[in-house]
């Protein structure tokens, strides 16, 4: 007989609330438009990925590893941003949003990795990027994005920059179930960490940092160790199968993703639906 394929560990009091969303003591909460970055590094084992702890105070997500990432700023919507790479119209064709929203998920991505972890995906033209960002002049940059007294706009701009999107590539998109009160559409991105720069521990929403094989951190997870949101958990899944970064890149060039909402399958050991492309994946994690 073949056992049920093994879910992503549910976060404590995720049934509770799907539950009272079933019994009709939940409205849906509106999902904000989010972006986050799966930033990548060779390493001896294949490629490792930048991890985040959230703070246990943060109201979403809080003690969840996390890859940097946040929601749209009405700012990352701003068309005069200095551009490189795809046009926002290939990016609306792989992310499935209309051109304006791709560029500001795009702009959001690129600010967000700033803000999460030092990197930034740009340079002084289409075909550079920068190769140092922690000097104290950077910081006061990030930090001043990071409250919003600083546009991205206005930082490429004042540094002579160009947003590098072809650094990155469309991966996949979710949006967090219904019965939770905090909701967010976020599409996730991947990246190699440009050669020369460094990561920092840097921002106000973590208090631990890491760098982990996929293999690594899916097996903390399923150990309790660390926590991993079930989107976080199965993108993690993904790029096990890749051997470096450079792979994990190519095999995005060619993707258009599509938005899944994950709905609580109740019973004896509830779990959360998953795209049925990962049951495979995750029945063979389970025999391994």
């Amino acid at each position: 007989m073949t056992s049920r394929p093994v879910r992503p560990p549910l976060p404590p009091g995720l049934v509770a609330k799907a539950r009272e969303y079933a019994a009709g003591r939940r409205e849906p909460a509106e999902p904000r438009d989010a972006a986050t970055v799966v930033l990548l590094r060779p390493g001896q084992d294949g490629p490792q990925v930048y991890l985040l702890r959230r703070q246990t105070s943060m109201a979403f997500a809080g003690g969840m590893c996390v890859f940097p990432g946040g929601g749209v700023d009405a700012r990352d919507f701003d068309a005069s941003v200095a551009w490189a790479g795809p046009s926002r119209d290939e990016w609306a064709q792989r992310l499935g949003a209309d051109a304006s929203m791709a560029g500001a998920l795009v702009c959001a991505a690129v600010r967000e990795t700033f803000e999460e972890s030092g990197v930034l995906l740009a340079g002084p033209s289409p075909d550079a990027v920068v190769a140092d960002t922690t000097g104290d002049d950077w910081e006061a940059d990030r930090v001043a994005l990071e409250s919003r007294e600083l546009s991205l706009t206005d930082f490429l701009a004042g540094r002579g920059l160009v947003l590098r999107t072809d650094l990155l590539g469309a991966w996949s998109a979710w949006t967090t179930p219904e019965f939770e009160p905090r909701r967010f559409r976020t599409w996730f991105f991947v990246a190699e960490l440009p050669a020369g720069q460094r990561t920092r521990d840097v921002s106000s929403e973590s208090d631990e940092v890491t760098w982990l094989t996929p293999d690594r951190a899916l097996d903390l997870s399923d150990a309790g160790t660390i926590g991993l949101m079930p989107p976080t958990y199965l993108t993690l899944l993904d790029l096990s199968t890749h051997p470096e970064p450079r792979a994990v890149l190519d095999s995005s060039h060619d993707r258009v993703v599509e938005m899944f909402m994950p709905t609580l399958v109740d019973g004896e050991a509830p779990y959360l639906s998953t795209p049925p492309e990962y049951d495979a994946r995750l029945a063979a994690r389970q025999q391994a």
